[in-house]
């Protein structure tokens, strides 16, 4: 865990059902995510606070760490060459971010078709609408859709390319953190991974709670762990230093 995790969370909120969440983090600070029952998807967007058209990157983040899967100590990066974000904390150390989200036609076919009028809250949602909708509160839209993250969700792939989901990867009580490199556009939704063979429509509980967190130091795990890590970070700290 980075310096300074024992700082207390000023803020928390819990999400139940297909929960949908979206904020501006500002640098400096921790987001910590809780699998409260285990078994949760959380689905995520990044973006530039201020210059929207800056997001999350795929294969970048992946590529330039030389990953196919998500843990502690790796970092999350930007189309621009800079740095969303740091992991530096995690107790399940896999999560998926090749798979994307669930739309309403896969869910209808897995799962049947519940509307609102039909279940209340407990209708049948699916993360792309879940994105769409918090995406629209910040003048966003379906041309600013990327390949997301799914915390907690484990997806292999063999040597032929066949990608398996492994169910049961998190456990009640799982948790990470991400440091905010620079002020960030947090989407989320906790809608189940598109590729989850559970016959049952399920989402699951998490929690997040955000605290002020010290600068890192030269000797960060996160930033050592590779050399565009590093240069991503300088790339960050030019630009966090020259915009204030």
């Amino acid at each position: 865990m980075s310096a300074g995790s024992s700082n207390e969370a000023f803020y928390s909120v819990q999400l139940t059902g297909a929960g949908m969440w979206s904020k501006v983090i500002g640098r400096g600070k921790t987001l910590r995510i809780e699998d409260l029952e285990g078994g949760a998807n959380v689905g995520m967007l990044l973006y530039n606070a201020y210059e929207k058209q800056e997001r999350y990157n795929m294969p970048d983040t992946l590529k330039g760490q030389q990953i196919f899967f998500l843990r502690s100590p790796y970092c999350l990066h930007s189309d621009m060459g800079r740095l969303f974000s740091s992991i530096t904390m995690d107790t399940c150390g896999w999560h998926d971010t090749v798979c994307g989200f669930s739309d309403a036609s896969g869910v209808e076919k897995k799962f049947g078709s519940k509307n609102y009028q039909e279940a209340g809250n407990h209708w049948h949602r699916n993360g792309r609408d879940c994105f769409l909708t918090e995406l629209g509160k910040w003048d966003l839209g379906e041309r600013d859709l990327v390949p997301n993250l799914n915390w907690f969700s484990k997806v292999t792939a063999d040597n032929k390319g066949n990608l398996k989901f492994v169910p049961e990867n998190s456990k009640p009580g799982d948790s990470l953190e991400l440091r905010m490199e620079m002020d960030t556009l947090v989407v989320l939704n906790t809608c189940s991974h598109p590729m989850d063979p559970s016959v049952d429509y399920e989402n699951h509980p998490v929690k997040l709670s955000v605290r002020n967190t010290p600068v890192p130091t030269s000797k960060d795990p996160c930033l050592l762990c590779c050399p565009e890590n590093q240069r991503a970070y300088q790339n960050t700290v030019d630009y966090n230093n020259l915009r204030f």
